[in-house]
């Protein structure tokens, strides 16, 4: 299987061309592009260390995947996110997996197996709403993000601080904790609520942008005319 990163950073797509009997799995509703000859599998990735139980108690969130298979010859597909921002290539082998926003995700070739990271219940939450997927076995990953992707290689005992909303993924042989961003005041008052410490060694992958201070300060701009427009 061969891939390619097309409109790199900013507008990245994943091109994947698959010889027959070659499948890649991808988040549901990535594909932008494909050949005839690909054939689609849904199903739905349920395993995490609470099991359905687990789902339910986060509100039901479920996730989704396609199974792209080459049936007849060589074909092509393409992938996206929906963050407009870069796409990177993780390579995945055992012992060294990642962890990874669920949103992060793309695709990934079948010997990578994604689990749901649920920590609600055992280091605290992970942080406003973040929902985690852990990645091993052997194979490629492809993740996109919110801006340009921003790595730090630690090594073992250097830690980095980094807000949750900015953590994209960090390899499983990392230690991590999530904590206040200072003290109370400076979590309701700060604009940063909860932030992660990660200890190495290992990689930790940042977004340069925040979707969630993307989106307040989108709603400053459109809040006016949707207030104007009330009052006619």
């Amino acid at each position: 299987m061969k891939f390619e990163v097309k409109y790199k950073p900013s507008y990245a797509m994943l091109v994947a061309t698959l010889d027959q009997g070659e499948t890649i799995m991808a988040e549901s509703g990535a594909m932008t592009y494909m050949d005839p000859t690909i054939e689609v599998h849904t199903r739905k990735r349920e395993k995490s260390l609470l099991g359905t139980l687990g789902l339910s108690l986060i509100g039901g969130q479920s996730f989704w995947v396609n199974d792209y298979t080459a049936t007849n010859g060589p074909a092509e597909a393409g992938f996206v996110a929906a963050p407009v921002g870069d796409i990177k290539q993780l390579d995945i082998a055992p012992g060294s997996g990642y962890v990874i926003q669920k949103s992060a995700y793309i695709a990934s070739t079948q010997g990578v197996d994604l689990d749901i990271k649920w920590e609600g219940f055992t280091k605290g939450l992970f942080g406003q709403g973040l929902f985690m997927l852990k990645a091993t076995g052997s194979g490629q990953m492809f993740i996109n993000t919110f801006g340009a992707i921003d790595t730090h290689s630690l090594q073992p005992g250097q830690t980095l601080i980094v807000d949750n909303f900015h953590l994209v993924g960090f390899s499983e042989s990392c230690s991590y904790k999530v904590t206040r961003f200072g003290g109370l005041k400076e979590t309701l008052l700060g604009g940063e609520g909860l932030v992660t410490q990660i200890t190495g060694p290992g990689d930790v992958h940042i977004q340069t942008k925040n979707l969630q201070e993307f989106t307040e300060w989108l709603w400053t701009l459109l809040e006016p005319k949707v207030r104007n427009s009330r009052a006619r």
